[in-house]
């Protein structure tokens, strides 16, 4: 590796906060159906049209009672009230759970606390007026505002939004993402029904990076393999403008033939090239007009390390997704784990149970390590790794 890279290298931190900076949230909606919207983000803040409930509801099965009536009442000292249709002086009315309350009582008195006899109960508890009874606008009250604007949906957030009668939402609209691959010994994986020559490999990147993509929430755009040939990318990434971000898999490092952070700094601006992240450190980040481009290494490992660091928190910003904290767990190390002074560690390990088992893989071109482990140790850049038996938080690979 060109010494160029340790020289220019940044921080993971510095590097992140200088890419996010130049990312504009969409301003796009799209207005859908709200059986459409779980993970979707609200354009707009919404208000209730209606009361939820409309009316006094039982919050029990039981009986509806004007509480003077059952007043005094105990087990050994029952009161007998008649049961009809309707709610009179020493008369209740049958009730099961989110009935309309009639006007005429002021509680609902729990089928626990009667005893049935023919056509009368035995009260054998008092209630106080409001007992039991959920009051109209208890969930929610016309006018209150239910979700704001930026508000992430979830499916009981969909379940509200029917109750109040709304059928449609204005969400944002999710980023486009064009995903470049490049070169020369890339092949289409469309040719994955036959073994590659000798030399070539499968490009399993675009396949990677589109589905973590959809995942995150954005559409991904899969393009053709680009050679190693400077106005060819350049061509590429010009007819991918209309992107609202670009990913460039391949052609980072600074190799003979490593063109893309160059053209990218030719037609835009290159914030970063080199950043303290193991793998991954030849990453570099720019931004062309107002779409962001994130170059990732061509390694598999290397690439997803770039993508979950940089890529990951910059669609959200682009989409207007709240940023989420990653899902991590404690565990204890049953191996050591070694880092680089100066970087950021992305260490793959295996999780069993309350332990966390090191993948003593460290090349960043196996994509195979990725699939075995479902976590990663994130070691900052002062710490110099962990021992066998420390406790670390484990984050789960999505």
């Amino acid at each position: 590796m060109d010494s160029r890279i340790i020289k220019e290298r940044s921080s993971v931190n510095e590097a992140k906060e200088k890419f996010l900076g130049t990312i504009h949230p969409l301003e796009r909606t799209d207005t859908i159906a709200i059986d459409e919207g779980v993970g979707r983000v609200l354009a707009t803040s919404i208000l209730a049209p209606r009361n939820v409930p409309h009316y006094r509801r039982s919050a029990m099965d039981g009986y509806a009672v004007r509480s003077v009536d059952a007043l005094g009442a105990s087990p050994t000292n029952p009161v007998m009230l008649q049961v009809h249709d309707e709610v009179e002086e020493g008369i209740c009315c049958r009730m099961n759970t989110g009935a309309c309350v009639p006007d005429a009582a002021d509680a609902v008195l729990m089928e626990e606390d009667t005893i049935c006899i023919g056509d009368m109960i035995e009260v054998r508890a008092q209630v106080h007026p409001g007992k039991n009874i959920g009051g109209i606008g208890e969930d929610v009250r016309q006018n209150e505002i239910i979700f704001y604007k930026g508000h992430l949906l979830r499916p009981c957030d969909i379940a509200v939004l029917a109750s109040l009668g709304i059928r449609e939402i204005k969400i944002y609209s999710k980023p486009l993402v064009a995903i470049i691959p490049t070169g020369n010994d890339l092949i289409p994986l469309e040719s994955s029904s036959e073994v590659p020559p000798p030399g070539k490999t499968l490009d399993i990147n675009s396949l990677m990076i589109g589905l973590y993509i959809h995942q995150w929430g954005a559409l991904p755009r899969y393009c053709a393999i680009v050679p190693e040939d400077r106005e060819l990318i350049k061509q590429a990434i010009s007819e991918n403008m209309d992107a609202d971000f670009i990913v460039i898999s391949g052609g980072t490092s600074v190799g003979e033939k490593d063109y893309v952070p160059e053209v990218v700094a030719s037609m835009g601006r290159k914030l970063v090239h080199g950043v303290g992240l193991s793998p991954g450190k030849p990453t570099a980040l720019g931004i062309i007009g107002d779409v962001p481009v994130l170059c990732m290494p061509g390694y598999p490992a290397a690439g997803l390390v770039a993508l979950f660091a940089f890529g990951k928190p910059a669609i959200r910003k682009k989409g207007n997704i709240p940023q989420m904290p990653d899902i991590t767990v404690k565990a204890k190390l049953t191996g050591k784990i070694n880092s680089r002074e100066g970087y950021v560690s992305y260490a793959r390990v295996i999780l069993e149970g309350n332990t966390a088992r090191p993948l003593m893989t460290a090349g960043a071109g196996i994509l195979s390590s990725i699939a075995k482990s479902n976590g990663f140790v994130i070691i900052p850049e002062n710490v110099e790794g962990y021992e066998e038996g420390n406790e670390v938080d484990v984050v789960l690979i999505e």
